[in-house]
């Protein structure tokens, strides 16, 4: 998010400085890696705003830096979850198709044997809403395009730059910066904190932040069976009814996405162990892993539930999984993504740019105060 609010102040002309506390392509955080999904599958107004903006500006980004950063292989959702149950819950997957209209932006109902059809590498018990106009959005190489544009109109980047401490003032915050052991002091009119899982140790007692709780994600990569679907994945989101008998194993919904090379990658939502982003172990949660490769197994005939490479990310997410984005005095904030939050990355940059020069406040769910 930083990256792309070097990006979006740059195009303004801005005189911009970029700290970032690890090299290129470091596996830290949030995010890197291959891919993210670009999931479409959102009601509400304020998202799907958000949505609409960040695909023309990812293809925007894409012209100026001349990489390739979407690919849109399509995104179904399917489940028994909020959203394609019986009854209230199932309006909430008509809404998103409603919404989605509204915009231009393609979906479908289509039956669980037509799904199967198409994705046999899947298996589907309920309807599906598929879009053809989601899939997935390349992470590594998006940071790294936005902070290639960002520097080409003139903002500074610099990598392994530690913030190890902030002090604000009404106009102005002071930044030391530590580089290679050596500590400089950088005074900002405007300073914008994009510090992920490090947010609260950085602002914790100089704004009053929501609750930010930062957990450790253990999603897999399992491998391809190629004679069942081969390349031929759409990326997913499951939703499930956890009170079934089926889903006594469940620890939340499910996301997934093809990673070329790699394998399907497979994760529960945001429901790792609580960490500490100093103290990581990278290590995975038996329990869960084993879940996750039974998931496999009842779901995914496509992949090898026995072969399978772990990954360790981080979440930083608030209670009500809305993101913060907001600004007190000198400072603005945007911090909370709650899993959800990459694809709308270029959005989220240009709204804490607005917030940064003009003070322009984004809607309120993404008030700090809450």
């Amino acid at each position: 998010m930083g990256s792309a609010t070097a990006w979006a102040l740059a195009r303004r002309g801005r005189e911009v400085l970029l700290a970032e506390r690890f090299e290129p392509g470091h596996a830290m955080g949030a995010s890197h890696g291959e891919f993210r999904n670009f999931n479409v599958a959102y009601s509400e107004p304020d998202y799907v705003a958000m949505l609409v903006e960040a695909r023309c500006l990812w293809e925007e980004l894409e012209a100026a830096s001349g990489a390739e950063l979407l690919d849109l292989v399509g995104l179904v959702n399917h489940g028994e979850g909020p959203g394609n149950g019986d009854g209230e819950s199932r309006a909430s997957f008509d809404a998103v198709r409603a919404a989605l209209a509204g915009t231009g932006v393609r979906s479908e109902f289509l039956r669980p044997e037509e799904a199967h059809e198409r994705w046999p590498g899947m298996r589907f018990d309920t309807r599906v809403l598929f879009s053809p106009d989601s899939g997935r959005v390349r992470a590594d190489a998006s940071v790294a395009a936005l902070q290639q544009v960002a520097t080409s109109l003139g903002a500074e980047v610099r990598h392994a730059t530690r913030a190890v401490d902030i002090r604000v003032a009404d106009d102005h915050a002071d930044v030391d910066l530590e580089t290679d052991g050596r500590v400089a002091t950088v005074r900002a009119r405007s300073l914008v904190v994009t510090a992920g899982a490090w947010t609260e140790k950085l602002l914790g007692d100089r704004i009053r932040l929501p609750r930010l709780v930062v957990t450790q994600e253990q999603p897999a990569h399992f491998a391809l069976r190629p004679a069942l679907g081969g390349d031929a994945w759409p990326s997913f989101n499951h939703l499930h009814d956890r009170s079934s008998e089926s889903g006594d194993y469940w620890y939340s919904d499910v996301y997934g996405m093809l990673t070329p090379g790699e394998g399907v990658k497979v994760g529960w939502h945001g429901t790792g162990l609580v960490t500490d982003p100093d103290a990581r172990t990278f290590e995975s949660e038996p329990v869960q892993l084993e879940a996750l490769r039974r998931y496999a197994a009842d779901w995914l005939p496509g992949v090898d539930p026995d072969d399978f490479a772990e990954i360790s990310c981080t979440y930083t997410s608030t209670d009500t999984t809305d993101f913060v984005l907001d600004r007190v005095g000198p400072v603005t904030v945007g911090a909370g993504f709650s899993g959800h939050g990459f694809k709308f990355t270029p959005t989220v940059g240009r709204i804490l740019a607005d917030l940064a020069t003009a003070g322009d406040r984004p809607p309120s769910r993404f008030a700090l105060a809450r």
